[in-house]
């Protein structure tokens, strides 16, 4: 039994969250508000881990992304290197 248990950070890192449902220019613009509230200062220690854990959040959505559309390319690309020429 103990062989089906998961790494509690490896679930949650698993588990679908409200940020996965964001475009990536939502979660980009998002990012932006973040890090310009930080840079702002003027917050507590408490609500900057706050701010810092939630561009976290959304500097992965937007990698995730950013790693989908470079799948995409390559597939093109590849499948546009394997197609008979055109002319």
């Amino acid at each position: 039994m103990a062989d089906q248990e998961q790494d509690p950070a490896a679930a949650a890192a698993q588990t679908p969250t409200a940020d996965d449902a964001l475009g990536y220019e939502h979660a980009r613009d998002a990012l932006l508000e973040v890090v310009r509230q930080l840079e702002n200062g003027g917050t507590s220690l408490e609500e900057s881990l706050a701010l810092w854990e939630r561009g976290e959040q959304l500097a992965k959505v937007c990698q995730r992304w950013l790693d989908g559309a470079r799948a995409r390319l390559d597939a093109a690309l590849a499948a546009e290197e394997g197609a008979p020429p055109q002319g």
